[in-house]
């Protein structure tokens, strides 16, 4: 194992935290939360770059400034929301202000966003490996330069394998047990592997499975999620509409704290050396600390 790879396993920790809600949280509210997830003792905390989200590198700016020790990562920062010459300066930026604290994850994002920026959708994996050339050719003004740590988001084995050869590593999201195993194959033992673990603190089956549907429904519609889930040996109805009980359960934890604490295990057992969860309940504004709180106590060991 190199340095720079154990040096990330270390930061990140082997449970971490992910969430959308902060995007619609006010400045002063996401300060506090973030705070207390530190308290709490997670290592590291992700959060997204969706179509309505803050500007990435303001988000972790924020994020950086209202922690002590925590790690913050991008998962992920969209390609297409900036030129590649302004993604590796951001990432200098913040590695130059808050040394081994910002992780930058990256990925070619979705079609529809792609679209919306006027880029067309075409050759995903040849567009990151010409924009990750073009990044790593960009100047900087500020000598030495510190070195930026770049995660790429992956699924398939294409941008798996480009992963390890262009970054430490990799961040998948919204994936089974599986595709965690399938991912430590591709990968080999020494990149690092994030994967991303969406569950419900519910108790009640029926329940829990409604706010897991509720959230995969709109994944579901996505090229790049159904067609990974397909490859896992899931079929054309399981990824339907809001997904099969099969799928929901195969791909989303749910249950009390220590159930969702076995998942995480699952994942960390079949590979995965860190495990960043989102909790969801049905309101994309909560960021549910209450299940923080009871994760924190099932897995005090991270």
């Amino acid at each position: 194992m190199s340095t720079e790879h154990d040096a990330l396993r270390g930061r990140i920790g082997r449970v971490g935290a992910w969430t959308f809600a902060f995007d619609a949280r006010p400045a002063g509210t996401v300060r506090t939360d973030v705070g207390e997830l530190e308290s709490l003792g997670f290592p590291a905390i992700w959060v997204p770059e969706g179509s309505s989200s803050r500007d990435v590198f303001a988000h972790l700016s924020l994020l950086l400034s209202a922690t002590a020790r925590m790690t913050v990562a991008s998962g992920i920062a969209n390609i297409t929301a900036r030129q590649p010459e302004v993604m590796a300066q951001g990432g200098r930026t913040l590695a130059d202000a808050y040394p081994g604290r910002a992780v930058l994850g990256i990925g070619v994002g979705h079609e529809y966003s792609t679209e919306s920026r006027g880029i067309m959708w075409d050759r995903p994996f040849t567009r990151m490996r010409a924009y990750l050339d073009r990044m790593d050719a960009a100047p900087w003004g500020w000598a030495p330069e510190t070195p930026v740590t770049r995660l790429l988001a992956a699924l398939g084995d294409g941008m798996l394998r480009l992963s390890a050869e262009r970054a430490l590593g990799a961040h998948s999201y919204f994936v089974p047990v599986t595709h965690t195993a399938h991912a430590r194959e591709v990968l080999g033992p020494e990149p690092v592997l994030a994967v991303e673990l969406t569950a419900v603190l519910e108790t009640d089956a029926d329940r829990a499975r409604g706010v897991a549907r509720d959230w995969a429904g709109h994944y579901l519609e996505l090229p790049n999620y159904a067609k990974n889930l397909l490859r896992q040996g899931f079929d054309e109805d399981d990824v339907a509409g809001r997904g099969s009980e099969r799928l929901i359960d195969a791909t989303i934890a749910r249950g009390d704290a220590d159930a969702i604490a076995a998942r995480v295990r699952e994942h960390l057992d079949a590979g995965a050396d860190h495990v960043c969860v989102q909790f969801v309940s049905g309101d994309d504004t909560d960021v549910c600390m209450p299940a923080y709180r009871e994760l924190a106590a099932a897995m005090p060991a991270r």
